[in-house]
């Protein structure tokens, strides 16, 4: 197994996403608090991700107060070279010690995929002189809604169990 996995949309303490519903009106999961969620993600990358596997965070990383003691006590003890795929709510200021890189997208030609935060429109997608043909848009930011058809996968924590994904388990990786 490759040792590069994927996430977005953690949203790390920030507790309107606990209403958030997916497309048929339910919600992806039920936690008890923002605390519970955050917890529960936290164990989910720390029984995944390895101190030498490459984290890809395709944005939204947190909310709230705080931010930065709690990105020191937290998500700064998580395990992985983490890189940042930014999101429409994150904030660089905060968030740039706690990765490695921190771009608007991401390129992975040997696995065939391009990493952004929302699902690129599709005339970009189609553009062959710059991709080539085959590349999956790995993305995020819909949260549990379906991504667009054709060569999209979303990785919201609400459709990956709130565990990142390894790069092999994705379609045509």
């Amino acid at each position: 197994m490759s040792n590069i996995f994927l996430i977005s949309d953690t949203h790390f303490n920030h507790e309107a996403i606990l209403t958030f519903k997916d497309y048929a009106g339910k919600p992806p999961r039920t936690f008890d608090s923002v605390d519970h969620m955050n917890q529960c993600m936290m164990d989910n990358w720390n029984d995944t991700v390895g101190p030498n596997d490459t984290v890809y965070h395709l944005g939204d990383v947190l909310f709230g107060h705080n931010k930065v003691e709690w990105l020191e006590a937290n998500f700064a003890k998580l395990p992985g070279k983490k890189h940042l795929i930014l999101g429409n709510h994150d904030n660089v200021k905060f968030l740039a010690p706690y990765f490695k890189t921190i771009e608007l997208w991401k390129e992975l030609k040997d696995h065939g995929v391009i990493l952004s935060h929302a699902p690129l429109h599709p005339t970009t997608l189609a553009e062959t002189h710059r991709w080539g043909l085959g590349m999956l848009n790995v993305h995020g930011h819909i949260h549990s809604n379906p991504s667009p058809e054709g060569p999209y996968k979303c990785v919201s924590v609400e459709q990956i169990n709130f565990t990142p994904l390894n790069i092999e388990d994705l379609p045509n990786a």
